[in-house]
C-alpha cells in the first residue's frame, strides 16, 4: 500500500469518526429540546403525542379544579382561540392563579396534557415570550364587542 493511499484511508477514517460523533451529538441534542406549542397548535394536532413539550397560555377563569385530599389539580389553558386541559400533581407556584399566563412542561395523552412542571409569571408586567407571541393577535372574550 502506498503512503498516499494510507493517508487517504486515515483521512477517511477521521472524517467518518467526526461524522458519527456529530450525528450522535445532534441526536442527543434533539432528544433534550423542549418545543413550545400554544393551545391552537395542540388542538390542530401539531403537538406530538407522548413526547415531552411545553404548552402555554392563560389559565381560564373558573377552570381550576382540585381533587379533595390530594395534590392533583386540573385547569384549562387558552390562547383565546382554543383550549387545552392540563392535569398536574404537585404544588403549584405561589403566583399561579386564574387569568394569569403559565407554561406547563409535560406530555399529551388522549387530549389531556399531563404536566410534570408548571411555571407562572413572576410579576404583573412579565409574560413568557412564547405566551406573549401566541396571544399577540388574540383578544380575551371579555374585551370583544
Amino acid at each position: 500500500m502506498t503512503p498516499r493511499r494510507k493517508r487517504m484511508l486515515a483521512v477517511g477514517g477521521v472524517l467518518l469518526g467526526v461524522g458519527a460523533a456529530a450525528a450522535l451529538a445532534f441526536k442527543a441534542f434533539d432528544k433534550n429540546l423542549l418545543y413550545f406549542y400554544d393551545p391552537s397548535q395542540v388542538a390542530a394536532g401539531v403537538a406530538p403525542v407522548g413526547k415531552t413539550f411545553r404548552v402555554g397560555g392563560m389559565v381560564t377563569k373558573g377552570s381550576v379544579q382540585r381533587a379533595p385530599g390530594s395534590l392533583e389539580v386540573r385547569f384549562v389553558l387558552t390562547d383565546y382561540a382554543h383550549t387545552v386541559t392540563v392535569s398536574y400533581t404537585g404544588l403549584l407556584p405561589d403566583l399561579f392563579r386564574e387569568g394569569q399566563g403559565v407554561i406547563a412542561h409535560g406530555q399529551l395523552h388522549d387530549g389531556l396534557f399531563v404536566a410534570d412542571e408548571v411555571l407562572a409569571k413572576h410579576d404583573e408586567k412579565y409574560m413568557p415570550p412564547e405566551v406573549a407571541k401566541s396571544l399577540k393577535h388574540a383578544t380575551p372574550p371579555e374585551d370583544r364587542t
